[in-house]
């Protein structure tokens, strides 16, 4: 991520006075945060499908007791973890993060049992948080052989540093060309100088606490946090080889654990369409970003299918309606084969809703209405791509396009014009299923399905998972 701010270990320690001063933060606070940010970013990249058993090495410092919180973390989000703490610091706020895990049943291991066999036959992913930001000089035993332990030469299972990879240097990395090389690097606050150096695949932040007055005084440049996220990524390579090939065949979560489930009696008296709706709300006030993206299935008037994903821009009781370029590839489809799908899924909500029905455009009143409803810089788009053209020249065809009508249309007084090409599309529905995760793969489907898209007679039909 280009423009980002990088600290100085001086920065780093003047923005943590600050914080923990005049700011009102304890320790503990921005260790609880520090630590969820860790565990949240881990598992993003790392899930407990292909990476269930997490070694979390931790340090005498606060670096260490970020990755106390995160273990238990790792725990709630149904990790196997175990934790390695050679030094640990008698202090209240390290008692209460060891008792917390313990009560938890997470196992603690000496630096002997951990050398005993290699990292990689005992453990799929290990947390490195042995020494932040604060830290100099090298390291002394057990970290020094720890670290030698997950460097490359060890084959270790892929490494989560926390902030600092242990044993770089703050500022200037990893001075004796022969340190850690972590898969995933998770910042915190703002990374630091010697993240510059990381090569890795995955490189996060985390802290997502910092207060206007910090990054003034600072002049941070931050990447904004999605929506409920911890965490952000900021960089790195994609995926990491020491990871190995996924095992897709063992990704499988188990549904359905909260034991909700569809019942036909809940949902006879409401048709498709309202029922759709509480379904949407649902899902659009669960923090799901975009809840209106759904998969459009097109085909040829020979059968050749097409997929791809497309925003749904409003639903009623005729159907579900979206815009687009009619003279695009799912347009060109439509105009000849005018059967399509839609599907929508929800993965918090574990839901999903299958639609098939007759697709139409819709009238040119409403195609008008939603056009002048877009921002002007999403109304000249209209006007710059002919979707699914191949552009010969790259993309200097379609910015040189893009400068051309943005001068065209400078003039704000004057309206763009819609298109002939460009409108809405609604897909008239003669079957709505409704899909629920449930408990060892005996999902629950309910479908609404009628003969024609005139009729206002709907069946409903309970279909095997």
């Amino acid at each position: 991520m280009e423009g980002i701010t990088y600290l100085t270990q001086k920065e780093a320690q003047s923005l943590d006075e600050e914080l923990m001063g005049p700011l009102g933060f304890s320790v503990d606070q921005l260790m609880e945060l520090a630590g969820l940010s860790v565990a949240s970013a881990a598992a993003t990249e790392y899930p407990t499908s292909t990476h269930p058993r997490v070694l979390v090495v931790a340090g005498p410092g606060n670096n260490g007791g970020d990755g106390l919180v995160a273990a238990r973390h790792l725990h709630h989000f149904g990790y196997q973890v175990t934790i390695c703490y050679p030094k640990p610091t008698s202090k209240p706020l390290y008692d209460g993060l060891v008792t917390q895990c313990r009560s938890l049943g997470i196992p603690f291991m000496s630096a002997e049992e951990l050398a005993a066999a290699p990292l990689s036959s005992k453990y799929d992913v290990v947390l490195d948080a042995m020494f932040g930001f604060s830290f100099q000089g090298a390291p002394r035993p057990p970290f020094d052989a720890i670290i030698e332990m997950l460097k490359p030469g060890a084959h270790p299972p892929p490494v989560v540093a926390v902030d600092i990879p242990s044993g770089w240097n703050v500022e200037a990395g990893d001075e004796s060309g022969g340190g850690l090389r972590p898969d995933m690097l998770v910042s915190l606050t703002a990374p630091k100088l010697c993240a510059k150096q990381f090569a890795g695949s995955h490189h996060y932040l985390g802290g997502r606490f910092v207060p206007p007055q910090i990054k003034e005084k600072y002049k941070l440049n931050l990447p904004p946090y999605l929506g409920v996220s911890q965490c952000v990524r900021i960089g790195g390579s994609g995926r990491s080889p020491a990871a190995g090939p996924a095992n897709v065949a063992d990704m499988r979560l188990s549904y359905g654990s909260g034991g909700q489930s569809l019942d036909e009696s809940d949902m006879a008296e409401a048709g498709p369409m309202q029922e759709f709706d509480a379904w949407f709300k649902l899902a659009a006030s669960s923090g799901i970003q975009e809840p209106n993206a759904m998969s459009l299935a097109t085909a040829t008037v020979d059968g050749r299918p097409s997929v791809r994903y497309v925003l749904l821009k409003g639903y009623d009781e005729r159907g579900f309606v979206w815009y687009t370029n009619y003279d695009s590839t799912k347009g060109k489809h439509l105009e000849e084969n005018s059967v399509a799908g839609l599907a929508f899924w929800w993965e918090p909500l574990q839901r999903q809703v299958r639609v098939e029905g007759v697709v139409e455009k819709v009238p040119d009143e409403e195609s008008d209405a939603y056009f002048y409803s877009r921002p002007r810089g999403h109304q000249i788009g209209a006007l710059v791509s002919m979707q699914s053209t191949p552009l010969h020249r790259g993309r200097a065809e379609l910015e040189e396009r893009a400068a051309r009508l943005e001068r065209q249309y400078a003039d704000e007084s004057v309206p763009v014009p819609r298109p002939p090409h460009w409108g809405g599309f609604i897909l008239r529905p003669l079957s709505v299923e409704f899909w629920q995760g449930r408990p060892s793969r005996l999902h629950d489907r309910l479908r609404y399905v009628r003969s024609s898209v005139d009729s206002n007679e709907w069946r409903l039909e309970r279909l095997a998972p």
